[in-house]
Formats: C-alpha cells, structure tokens, sequence
C-alpha cells in the first residue's frame, strides 16, 4: 500500500485532456508516485497506452463496481456520479492510505512530491477553504454559489457539523482511506446508506469528506489552501491573461493548473503557455483581436518613441 498516490478518473471523451496531464505527470514526478487512471471498462484499451511503472490503468467497475450507478440524479448524468462514487470508494481497494485527487483538465506545473500532500508520515493535508473570492465574482456568485452552499449546508447539518463557516474545496483534495473508512462504517452504514443514497442528498463528494473531517476528526486536521489554480470560467481566466500572470508565476504557490473544460471545451485544448495575445485569441472576435492587435503595436511604437524622445 502507497503512503500516497494520486487518482485520476476519466473517461473517453477526456482523453486528449488526459494524455496531456498524464505527459505533464511523467515530466514533473520526481518521487515516482503512483497515479491510478481509472475509466471506464470499455474505455480501457484506448488509455491503456498510458500504462508505465507510474501509471497504472484500471476499469472503475473493477473499482467500485457493486456501487456504480445507472441513473443519474438532480441534473447531473449516471456518468458525473458515478465519477464522484469512484473518487469516494477507491479507498476500499486498500492500494493507497492516501490519494490526490487530479482531474483530467489539470496541468502539473513544477515537482511533486510526498511533502506536497503529507504533514507527516502518517497524516495527509486538508484543503480547507472558504472560497471567499468566489463569493465576491457577480457571475460565479449567480451561477453556483447559492445553491452549492444551500446544498453544503445540507451536508452540514445531516452530518450534525455545527459551524457558521463552510470549509471545503472544489476538488483536488487528499483523501484519507482511514478518514473514509470512517464516514462509510460510522456514518453510512448506520443509516444502512450507500455512497449513491448520500449523493442524492447532495452531490459533492468532496465535502462529504470534508465534512466528515471536521465533524469526526477521524484524523488531524492540517488544512492547507488548494494545491490547483483553477480558472472556474472565462472571466476569470481573462483577468488572469490581463495582468500577465505566468505559470512561473503560479509555480510559486500551485502544483498544477486548470482551465475548466465545462466552459472551454468547446475551444479545444487551451494552452497554459502560449503568448498573451494569442491565448486571449479564443475569448475574442476577428475585429476585437484585430483591434487587440493594433493597439498592442501603437502602445509599443509610442514607448519606443518616448523612450527615445527623452534619450535627446
């Protein structure tokens, strides 16, 4: 059993998303930590081109198949939930004590190492976050945040978690097998629920663990802010390109990168190191590129010609 591996869920649809993480994995593992790339049975053959001494590919039926579901619930697919049943049970295959949950969207962008994702020997770190910027982007604030907090709270208060501060994360978190072991045998398996029946009270499964972290404290509590810089929409990554913000720049304090694939897949694949303009490219018409374009030239031939001006 690994002190720590890390799980990534896919699926055929993802899979150029998938090899380019997998490509950034193999370039930036400097440990040689095991990732588990778990798809679907038929998806298999196709991913298993990714197989190496560090990548292991397997079938999510040979995962968690007596829990996978055929139905989906509140909107979301049978797909999307059964994704949230594998990250939740791949704790019962006994292969990790830990594991770091990656999606498939991601890019690792520096070394990564155990110390990135364990305190000490035994205890992993918590991501444990309010998400407080989130709260404050008009269009994020619309979108997601009232009803993912309605629906937190529902775990909250199922669990008995009484706190005025909702602590969790989007995803990426360090699950702990021990922790989960715990919410399935003290917390499911007396109300005689499986990890479906909690998912239908509210589809997050990361804070159902994190939930459960702080109500049980299973395990010490070492909360850390998030390991992975998401861009959650357009807004948000334009903002970014618009000061200039590099992936050195974000090497500084994240392990990896994504740019949500729920609103930019329809770009393709949106490349984390292209040029400014050409990254901002996607977001803008001909005419409004074209005018990037001009002004961009302008503002440089003005400084050129300053610059000089003052040299005489």
């Amino acid at each position: 059993m690994s002190r720590i591996a890390l799980l990534l869920k896919s699926h055929r649809p993802d899979f150029a998303y998938a090899s380019r993480l997998i490509e950034s994995f193999s370039r930036f593992n400097e440990e040689n930590l095991q990732l588990y790339c778990v798809v679907p049975s038929v998806d298999v053959p196709v991913f298993s081109a990714f197989s190496s001494s560090a990548v292991t590919v397997v079938s999510q039926e040979d995962i968690a198949g007596g829990h996978l579901v055929k139905n989906g619930m509140h909107g979301l697919s049978a797909g999307y939930i059964n994704q949230e049943i594998v990250k939740l049970a791949f704790w019962e295959t006994g292969l990790a004590d830990n594991y770091f949950c990656v999606d498939s969207d991601a890019v690792f962008i520096r070394g990564i190492h155990t110390r990135d994702f364990m305190r000490d020997d035994e205890t992993p770190f918590s991501v444990l976050v309010q998400d407080k910027e989130l709260a404050v982007q008009p269009r994020y604030f619309a979108e997601h945040w009232r009803s993912r907090e309605l629906s937190l709270r529902q775990i909250m208060d199922v669990i008995g978690l009484e706190d005025p501060i909702i602590r969790t994360c989007h995803g990426h978190q360090i699950f702990s097998s021990q922790v989960l072991s715990s919410l399935v045998a003290d917390f499911f398996n007396e109300r005689g629920w499986t990890y479906a029946d909690a998912l239908q009270v509210s589809p997050y499964e990361f804070s159902w663990y994190n939930m459960w972290l702080q109500k049980s404290e299973v395990i010490p509590i070492h909360p850390i802010e998030p390991l992975v810089k998401v861009f959650h929409n357009e807004e948000q990554h334009l903002a970014s390109l618009l000061l200039g913000e590099t992936l050195e720049d974000f090497a500084r304090s994240y392990i990896a990168v994504v740019i949500n694939s729920n609103y930019s897949r329809a770009m393709g694949l949106v490349s984390f190191s292209d040029s400014k303009t050409a990254s901002l490219a996607p977001y803008l018409s001909y005419g409004e590129l074209s005018a990037l374009l001009a002004a961009k030239a302008r503002n440089s031939w003005d400084r050129g010609w300053s610059k000089g001006k003052s040299v005489r």
